[in-house]
C-alpha cells in the first residue's frame, strides 16, 4: 500500500466512496504523490507514447498549420502560441522548428505558453524549448487573455470523467469505496447535475461524462470567441455520445489495474468527441471535425514530408521514418481512433485541413 493509497482509505473512511472523477483527479494531481508529481518520461522508458515522440513530422505539420491559422486571423501581433498537455515539449519544439521555416517572425517573437501541472515536466520542457520566450499556466483558464493558436494532443483524455449507470428506470454513479479493506468500485446516488438528453441505455450499461473536458473546452471556446484565434484538439475517442466504461490505467506501456497503486499509473480515458463539439459550439464558433488522424495529416501533407526526409536517410533513418508514418496514419493503428477537432472564429473561413461539409452539425 502506498502513501496515497493510505490518504485516500482515511478520507473515504471519513466521508464516503469517492466518485470516480474525484479518485482520478487525486491519483493524477495530488501535489506529492499524483501521477504527474512523479512523471519523469514520456515515450519507450515511460508508460506511454504519444504522436510527437513517434515522429518529428507530426509536430512539423502542425506547426506549419499553426502558422497558416496564424495567417488567416490577419498576422495578430500580439497572439501566443500555446499547447496544453505538452508532455516533454516535443510537439512544440519541433512545431517551431517548421514555424521558423514558413513563418519566422510567429516562432520567434511571440510568446509560448504551456498548460502543464508536472514540475519534473515543465524542467524538460525549458530545455527543450530553450531560446524561447516560453511561459507556464496551470490551467487553460490561466492563460492571458490574448489572441491564441491552441494545440491539444492526449490533453482531454486525461480529464476527469464520471460514470453513470443504468439501475432501473434511473441511474446511479460509479465511486471508489472500501470492501473486505480493498478500494473498490461501489454505486452510490449521483453527486451532480446528470445532463439532459443522454443516449437509452440498457440495464448495467456505463456511461461517461466530462464535466472538466467541457469546462475546459468551454474556456478555451470563450478565449477565442473574445480574443480570436482557433484550438486544434487531438485526441482518442469517439465521435457520437455512447454509452461504453473506457476508464484505463497504463504502467509500462501494459493495462494496469485500476485502483492498484494510485498515483503510479496514468489514467485516461475516450474523448466524447460530440460533447466536446457542444461545448465549444454553444460559444458561437465555428467547429469542424472531427475527422481522422489519418485523413488530418494527409491533407496537411505528411506523405510529401515523408518523402522529403527520405531523400537524405540512411537505411535505418528511413526504416524508422516510414514506421513512424504508418503508425500515425495507418487506420489500425492511430489512424482512425485518433480524431482532430478544431474550434475557430467564423472569420477565418474554414479552417486548414477541413472541407466545409465537415462543419459541426451539418453532418448528417
Amino acid at each position: 500500500m502506498n502513501l496515497l493509497e493510505e490518504r485516500l482509505r482515511m478520507v473515504i473512511g471519513a466521508d464516503g466512496p469517492l466518485p470516480l472523477d474525484r479518485y482520478m483527479t487525486l491519483a493524477l494531481t495530488d501535489p506529492e504523490s499524483g501521477y504527474y508529481a512523479r512523471l519523469q518520461d514520456i515515450g519507450g522508458s515511460g508508460d506511454f507514447v504519444t504522436a510527437p515522440e513517434i515522429s518529428q513530422m507530426f509536430g512539423e505539420l502542425l506547426g506549419l498549420w499553426m502558422a497558416d491559422m496564424w495567417r488567416r486571423a490577419g498576422l495578430p501581433e500580439d497572439l501566443i502560441l500555446v499547447e496544453a498537455g505538452p508532455g516533454r515539449g516535443t510537439l512544440m519544439a519541433d512545431a517551431l522548428r517548421a514555424m521558423r521555416r514558413a513563418a519566422p517572425s510567429l516562432a520567434d517573437d511571440h510568446e509560448i505558453w504551456l498548460v502543464e501541472t508536472s514540475e519534473s515536466l515543465k524542467t524538460i520542457q525549458k530545455e527543450r524549448l530553450e531560446g524561447f520566450d516560453v511561459h507556464w499556466a496551470a490551467s487553460v483558464e490561466d492563460l492571458p487573455e490574448r489572441p491564441m493558436i491552441l494545440i491539444a494532443n492526449e490533453f482531454l483524455d486525461a480529464l476527469p470523467v464520471r460514470q453513470l449507470v443504468r439501475r432501473g428506470d434511473g441511474l446511479v454513479e460509479r465511486a471508489v469505496g472500501l470492501h473486505d479493506d480493498s478500494l473498490a468500485i461501489v454505486e452510490i446516488e449521483p453527486q451532480g447535475d446528470v445532463p439532459a438528453g443522454l443516449p437509452p441505455m440498457t440495464e448495467g450499461e456505463v456511461i461517461e461524462i466530462g464535466p472538466a473536458r467541457a469546462a475546459a473546452v468551454r474556456a478555451i471556446a470563450a478565449q477565442i470567441a473574445s480574443q480570436g484565434g482557433a484550438a486544434l484538439l487531438i485526441d482518442y475517442g469517439h465521435e457520437m455520445t455512447v454509452p461504453g466504461d473506457t476508464l484505463q490505467a497504463m504502467k509500462g506501456h501494459a493495462f494496469h489495474p485500476l485502483l492498484e497503486a494510485p498515483g503510479e499509473a496514468d489514467i485516461t480515458a475516450h474523448v466524447d468527441f460530440a460533447a466536446v463539439a457542444r461545448a465549444a459550439d454553444a460559444g458561437g464558433l465555428s467547429v469542424h471535425g472531427p475527422i481522422g488522424q489519418r485523413q488530418f495529416l494527409l491533407r496537411l501533407g505528411i506523405e510529401a514530408r515523408l518523402a522529403q526526409l527520405l531523400k537524405n536517410a540512411d537505411r535505418e533513418t528511413g526504416a524508422g521514418l516510414t514506421a513512424g508514418f504508418r503508425r500515425l496514419t495507418d487506420p489500425t493503428h492511430m489512424g482512425h481512433l485518433f480524431k482532430v477537432l478544431c474550434i475557430s472564429r467564423t472569420d477565418i473561413g474554414v479552417p486548414t485541413g477541413y472541407v466545409t461539409e465537415e462543419a459541426f452539425g451539418t453532418r448528417a
